[in-house]
């Protein structure tokens, strides 16, 4: 099963995706992305046979899948249970390569993967949370039609700063009212 909007395709991950994936998250002590990507966490770098040690936590799996553009892997998106028994979902993006951090692919992305979540799961809502300091993740929800549910004010700590944790959301029938699904 995958998605698709023009260049961009959404699917599970394969093996032979395995080591760009690795390349892009975990090759690198400091990578660039991780300083949009909730920062105030810690990232620990990856050998990567360590990596390949663990890929059945990779491949084929309903959790995380695959964005590529062009054919090229460039991200990931990915969904966890916040709360399993109330169906309580959230999910996550990476877009790991920087020359893909414009023009739209993160939007486009989540799009498509919203439209799975809902099509293959009986959840009533879906969202994310991501911090005050990557404005593009929440104009991102914004653009989709997602509501700010929640901003906890000053509990992000990062490089000298504080900043606001935000959670983004949306309801089943606010989604299918929209032209956002397709």
């Amino acid at each position: 099963m995958s998605y698709q909007d023009k260049n961009l395709t959404i699917r599970p991950i394969t093996e032979k995706d395995l080591p760009k994936l690795w390349e892009l998250i975990y090759k690198e002590e400091a990578p660039e992305w991780k300083k949009w990507d909730a920062p105030y966490f810690e990232h620990k770098r990856v050998p990567y046979d360590e990596f390949m040690w663990n890929k059945e936590h990779y491949v084929n799996q309903d959790k995380r899948w695959a964005i590529k553009v062009n054919g090229e892997l460039i991200g990931t998106v990915s969904y966890y249970w916040e709360h399993e028994p109330s169906k309580w979902l959230e999910m996550g993006i990476g877009i790991y390569n920087p020359h893909f951090w414009s023009g739209g692919y993160r939007t486009r992305a989540i799009r498509l993967w919203i439209s799975h979540l809902f099509n293959t799961m009986p959840i009533v809502r879906v969202g994310y949370t991501t911090w005050s300091g990557n404005e593009r993740m929440i104009k991102v929800g914004e653009k989709l039609g997602m509501t700010m549910e929640g901003r906890m004010r000053k509990c992000r700590y990062y490089n000298g700063e504080y900043y606001d944790s935000i959670r983004m959301g949306i309801l089943r029938e606010e989604w299918e009212s929209t032209d956002s699904w397709g």
